[in-house]
């Protein structure tokens, strides 16, 4: 079975992507927990993060953190937090949410977001990430 994750990858569900290469994807999350939440992924799918092949767990960490000064600048946080749950999708990804106290970690608070407001938070953390 495919995931929605991977069928991200191929470009066959639209997506705000953030930021990629040939082995990693940043996009944001349609049901964000805070502005600005983004999930990072291997585009090799593959189910849990720790029976990962150690090479590609090994970069997926160093290719968010690539992603971590663009979210605080555009959304004002205080931390970016970092969270793996991994029940979701059957997908290895790891959120990255925008955050100025824990209580913000809350799942219960995601909603879902429009487009609008997603293709906008996009373009601000594009340019972003491209200013460096």
């Amino acid at each position: 079975m495919t995931t929605i994750f991977t069928r991200i990858v191929r470009g066959e569900i639209p997506a705000q992507k953030l930021m990629e290469d040939d082995r990693y994807l940043a996009f944001l999350d349609v049901r964000p927990v805070t502005p600005g939440h983004a999930l990072v992924i291997p585009k090799k799918e593959h189910d849990y993060i720790f029976t990962l092949d150690d090479e590609t767990l090994a970069g997926l960490l160093p290719f968010a953190k690539r992603v971590v000064p663009a979210l605080e600048r555009v959304t004002g946080c205080l931390r970016v937090g970092v969270m793996v749950a991994g029940l979701e999708v059957p997908h290895t990804h790891v959120h990255l949410i925008p955050m100025n106290a824990v209580s913000d970690l809350n799942f219960a608070r995601a909603h879902p977001a429009s487009s609008e407001e997603l293709a906008a938070m996009g373009d601000k953390i594009r340019a972003a990430l491209a200013a460096g």
